[in-house]
């Protein structure tokens, strides 16, 4: 297993460890719901080192990214950040990615740990267009921290103002003593906060400040275990449950990253702008347990009579809602907010109601 920069840390602190995407990963510390909740209501630092970084720099970078990924990226600008995914050809997703734009022929793509190989074949299979093209995933650690007191607390570190900064942006400031960290208003949380990007040799130094500089807000170590129950509270998918090789962006409900502008002709345009038109026979949807159970990932969705009209993609217990909450892909009957559908647990049959994620908006 590989590990992360920050893996003795981790250890040093308690955290219970896993075999994650092929990394040695702390699934929890504390506890998964307490490491939630003290992510929703202050701060939570996530080691997310398991990610993988692309650069994609010269004068084709541009016309690079367009091609592989359904965003927009002419719509982005110096120090923006764009959600997006990889369309595979064949009308599904290579994987979901976030595109840095730092100017016209520099680009940092992020992506999955556990997609890390498949995304970069993938990519230089489709450089036709002359773009450089650099693999340092095992170069960069990355942190997320996350959480309502995120900004505030992070800003002890530099003396860049990051509180007002906008979301889905970034900036290159020096933190903690350390030069040229990427900055980042994003997160897989919904809880607001930033994620940062620096060299593995900056990891622990780094790591000890924001630390040191949370302890006033309650920051904690926070899992990977919490981190999947905060997005799924928050609706955000999960490459390898809810999206995949066969899943389309338009039956994923990704429509919203998937610009059909003038000139952004990107793998498998023509097919997601028929499926937008004409529809697809099954979506994904957000539900929320009325019965009292928990839905898993591969449950049945069945209808009044047991008929299977679907299946549960994402499920868990949601920890501020004290409900079963997930996301299926549902037949076309079903996809209106209020639909009663049931979820086949076990040899029961459990009410749940579909519902427009964010599950929990506190």
């Amino acid at each position: 297993m590989k590990k992360t920069a920050l893996n003795a840390m981790h250890r040093e602190m308690g955290a219970r460890m896993v075999d994650f995407a092929g990394f040695d990963m702390p699934v929890q510390f504390e506890g998964i719901n307490a490491e939630h909740e003290t992510v929703r209501t202050k701060v939570g630092v996530f080691d997310v080192s398991h990610m993988g970084e692309f650069w994609v720099e010269g004068a084709d970078a541009f016309r690079l990214v367009q091609k592989v990924t359904t965003n927009d990226v002419a719509a982005l600008f110096d120090g923006k950040v764009q959600y997006s995914c990889f369309p595979n050809g064949k009308g599904g997703i290579v994987d979901d990615l976030l595109v840095y734009r730092f100017n016209d022929e520099k680009y940092l793509l992020v992506v999955n740990a556990s997609n890390i190989e498949k995304d970069w074949n993938h990519v230089v299979a489709q450089n036709n267009t002359g773009a450089r093209l650099s693999n340092v995933s095992d170069e960069i650690s990355q942190l997320a921290i996350q959480g309502p007191l995120a900004l505030k607390a992070m800003q002890k570190l530099t003396s860049t103002p990051v509180e007002d900064m906008e979301y889905y942006t970034f900036k290159m400031l020096e933190f903690a003593g350390v030069k040229d960290v990427i900055f980042s208003t994003t997160g897989y949380t919904g809880a607001g906060g930033c994620e940062i990007y620096f060299p593995n040799e900056e990891a622990e130094k780094i790591y000890s400040a924001v630390l040191d500089a949370g302890k006033e807000f309650g920051i904690q170590p926070i899992g990977l275990g919490a981190r999947d129950t905060l997005r799924l509270e928050s609706g955000f998918c999960l490459y390898g449950n809810d999206i995949d090789d066969t899943t389309s962006p338009i039956a994923a409900g990704l429509g919203w990253i998937t610009k059909f502008s003038d000139g952004n002709d990107f793998i498998d345009r023509a097919l997601f702008e028929d499926q937008k038109d004409n529809g697809v026979p099954r979506r994904l949807k957000g539900f929320i347990m009325e019965d009292k159970a928990v839905p898993r990932h591969g449950y049945e969705v069945v209808d009044a009579e047991g008929n299977v009209v679907g299946e549960v993609t994402s499920g868990t217990m949601s920890p501020m809602l004290h409900k079963g909450i997930g996301m299926a892909y549902v037949d076309k009957p079903y996809w209106k907010e209020g639909s009663e559908i049931y979820i086949q647990v076990r040899n029961k049959r459990a009410k749940a109601i579909v519902a427009r994620p964010p599950f929990y908006k506190g």
